[in-house]
């Protein structure tokens, strides 16, 4: 998965590598990592806290598992009063401030998590009283042009106003209701980031593709990532939606002014495209690698099985599931909680035990990384697609604007 959350790892990385006079990179010491008690994952959280804590509530309830209430009262401690959250606050009993980093992607993917969670949570009424006030915040810092940004006042992309729309979705609003002071809606700004099927975008290779943002030049550049999370937005669904029928190869139109479902199939067809050889994306290097070559991108293939399956196009979206069941467990137990879920959502939109994952048991390694979860309440029994588990019912609430789409959402909110 490339977002804010690896870019800012990546920029952490730098700053402990020291560079010889040979040029060669060396890790310097770093102080060991003090790990919250209630939080998921082992490494460092500072710039990803919020985000893998919420997608691991995710991934959990789509198998009928509540976390910890120790799990849920840490992402609670999180919220900022204002009803936002940073990608990490060390110290939560700290007031925020104006040196706080607000970040959209954390607060959207934190509402949705907390969403699904409430109900067998400890206290139902404070989950649901942070849910309101984080959606609150992300509607009072929407941008004109109808989408958001990473951190507030920046110019909207692709996968932040894709996770946004989730986050609306999940909690019954309808998103092409929420306007902008200039009267534009989420929609609005997503189809500013799609790249037309035809055109110096097909010679280039991007037919049908979304753009994370336009470059400095005003040019949109296709990217993968931008795509999946682009795809099921248009499409009115979300990170943990399940296949949809009938099985429909995708295809981009050359429709002049698409609607967001249309310019979503057209990212699904983009999405196969890259599919279709290795059956895997890629991506660079990372910094300092000892390997120049580009290196498979587990966490953006695995979004992108979602987004397949969500258009209908499972089939095309077969030869990557079976890649990342042969080739993500290293890949998983090195990246922690937020891979797990990703590979737990893949599994979950084709209709494959996440417990049978190739040879790993997606949720049982998940559930490890983090406080052991609650014992099941049969009262409450879940199938994992119930109103809070799963997006389903909260879409056809919430999708009322978009002509002809499915229901369910993602998660990507991912700055480049």
């Amino acid at each position: 998965m490339i977002s804010v959350r690896r870019a800012a790892a990546a920029l952490a990385a730098g700053a402990v590598l020291s560079t010889t006079v040979a040029g060669v990179a060396t890790a310097a010491p770093s102080p060991p990592v003090q790990v919250p008690a209630g939080l998921y994952g082992m490494t460092d959280p500072t710039y990803d806290g919020v985000w893998r804590q919420s997608l691991a509530f995710l991934a959990q309830r789509t198998s009928g598992i509540q976390p910890a209430d120790r799990a849920v009262d840490w992402l609670l401690g999180q919220q900022c009063a204002n009803g936002a959250f940073a990608s990490y606050r060390p110290d939560p009993a700290a007031a925020c401030d104006g040196k706080t980093m607000l970040d959209s992607n954390a607060t959207a993917a934190a509402v949705q998590a907390l969403t699904s969670v409430k109900r067998q949570s400890a206290d139902p009424e404070k989950a649901e009283q942070a849910v309101q006030s984080g959606l609150a915040w992300l509607k009072s810092v929407q941008n004109k042009d109808g989408g958001w940004s990473f951190t507030p006042g920046s110019p909207s992309d692709a996968n932040s106003t894709s996770i946004v729309v989730s986050a609306l979705a999940a909690t019954g609003t309808r998103p092409g209701m929420v306007k902008s002071p200039d009267g534009k809606t989420p929609y609005d700004a997503l189809l500013t980031f799609a790249l037309p099927c035809a055109g110096d975008a097909a010679e280039g290779g991007g037919a049908g593709a979304f753009a994370y943002q336009p470059d400095k030049n005003g040019k949109l550049v296709a990217n993968a990532d931008a795509t999946a999370a682009a795809t099921l937005a248009g499409l009115g669904k979300g990170i943990t939606a399940r296949g949809t029928g009938p099985e429909q190869p995708p295809t981009c139109s050359t429709t002049p002014k698409p609607t967001p479902e249309r310019a979503a199939l057209n990212g699904a067809s983009y999405l196969a495209a890259q599919l279709a050889g290795s059956g895997h994306l890629v991506t660079p290097p990372m910094p300092g690698a000892a390997d120049a070559k580009e290196q498979p991108d587990y966490g953006n293939t695995a979004d992108a099985v979602v987004a397949l399956a969500a258009a209908g196009a499972k089939k095309e979206a077969t030869g990557a599931l079976t890649w990342l069941e042969q080739n993500s467990t290293a890949w998983a137990r090195t990246s922690g909680p937020a891979a797990y879920a990703q590979l737990v959502f893949a599994a979950h939109a084709m209709d494959t035990d996440p417990r049978s994952f190739g040879r790993t048991d997606l949720i049982e390694q998940l559930n490890a990384t983090g406080p052991e979860p609650k014992a099941p309440d049969n009262s409450q029994a879940s199938t994992g697609d119930d109103d809070e588990g799963g997006f389903d019912v909260w879409w056809i609430i919430g999708i009322g604007t978009v002509v002809g789409v499915g229901v369910g959402f993602l998660l990507s909110g991912r700055k480049k």
